[in-house]
C-alpha cells in the first residue's frame, strides 16, 4: 500500500515591491508528511528517522508544542484551544526534515480534514532565525471555493525589511493532485510589500527519491538559511529601512517555542 507521505519538489518566489524592488526564485524539496504515517515512513525506509538521527529526520520538537506526547496529539490540542469543534480524522504538514541534524523552517503547513475528506482548518507556523515561531490560525470562516485566504496582523519578528505590524495575506490551497499552491503576501499601510510562493509536484517518499533529491538539491536546509541572509544582505545593501530585533518588543505578540 503507498504513502499518503510525499517529497515535494518546489519552487519558492519572493518578490519585493517597496521600497525597491528586490525579487528571486530558486529551487528546493520539501515533504508533505501524513502525521498518522510517521512511524510507518520511519519503518520503511533506511534515510529517514522519527525522532531519531538518519540522513533525513523528522522530530516533534522542531514544531508546536501543547504539552502532549507527539505532534498529532499537539495539533489537534492546539485546534481544541481555537474553539475548533468538529472531528479530525487526518493532518497534513508541508514542511522541511533535518538533514544529517540540521532543519530551519521559515514556514511549516497544517492542513487538517474530517473523515470524509473535507476540510476542517489550515494552521501556518512561521519560525525566525531566533528559534521563536508563531502560529496563525486560518478555520472553517476562511475558507473559499479554492482554499483558505486569511489577512492577519504579523506582530512577529520575521524579517529585519518588515514591519513588525504589517499584514500577512494567507492563499493556502489544501495539497491535492500530487501539486502544492501556496501564497503569501505582505501588506503595510493598505500597500501590497511582497508576494511569497511555494509551488510544487509530488513524489513518491522512497529511499531512492530521497537519494536522487539530495543529489539534485545537497544539504538544502544550508541552503534555505545561507539564502535568507545573502538576499537580507541585498536588501541592507539597496538602503532599506532595517529593524533590529529589540525594536518593538511590544509588537512582538503571541510567540511560541517547541520542546527544544
Amino acid at each position: 500500500m503507498g504513502l499518503n507521505s510525499k517529497i515535494i519538489e518546489a519552487k519558492v518566489m519572493h518578490d519585493r515591491k517597496i521600497p525597491k524592488p528586490n525579487r528571486f526564485r530558486y529551487g528546493i524539496f520539501t515533504f508533505q508528511l501524513d502525521l498518522d504515517e510517521l512511524n510507518s515512513v520511519n519503518d520503511r525506509l533506511k534515510l529517514f528517522g522519527n525522532n531519531k538521527f538518519q540522513v533525513f529526520s523528522f522530530y516533534d520538537r522542531d514544531h508546536l508544542n501543547f504539552g502532549k506526547e507527539g505532534i498529532k496529539e499537539n495539533f489537534l490540542q492546539y485546534l481544541s484551544e481555537q474553539g475548533v469543534k468538529e472531528k479530525v480524522e487526518k493532518v497534513t504538514l508541508i514542511t522541511n526534515l533535518r538533514v544529517f541534524g540540521y532543519v530551519f523552517n521559515p514556514v511549516s503547513f497544517y492542513f487538517a480534514e474530517d473523515k470524509d475528506g473535507n476540510p476542517v482548518c489550515a494552521v501556518v507556523e512561521v519560525g525566525n532565525t531566533f528559534g521563536e515561531m508563531k502560529l496563525y490560525f486560518l478555520g472553517k470562516g476562511s475558507l473559499e471555493q479554492k482554499g483558505f485566504r486569511k489577512k492577519e496582523r504579523k506582530y512577529f519578528y520575521v524579517s529585519p525589511f518588515v514591519g513588525l505590524d504589517s499584514e500577512f495575506d494567507f492563499h493556502l490551497d489544501p495539497p491535492k493532485g500530487g501539486k502544492i499552491s501556496l501564497r503569501i503576501d505582505a501588506f503595510e499601510k493598505g500597500e501590497r510589500v511582497m508576494v511569497t510562493t511555494y509551488t510544487g509536484n509530488a513524489r513518491e517518499l522512497t529511499d531512492l527519491n530521497l537519494l536522487w533529491m539530495f543529489l539534485k538539491y545537497p544539504f538544502v536546509t544550508l541552503k534555505v538559511i545561507g539564502l535568507i541572509h545573502w538576499q537580507a544582505l541585498l536588501l541592507y545593501l539597496k538602503k532599506i529601512p532595517f529593524i533590529r530585533k529589540d525594536d518593538g518588543i511590544d509588537k512582538q505578540r503571541g510567540l511560541h517555542f517547541g520542546r527544544r
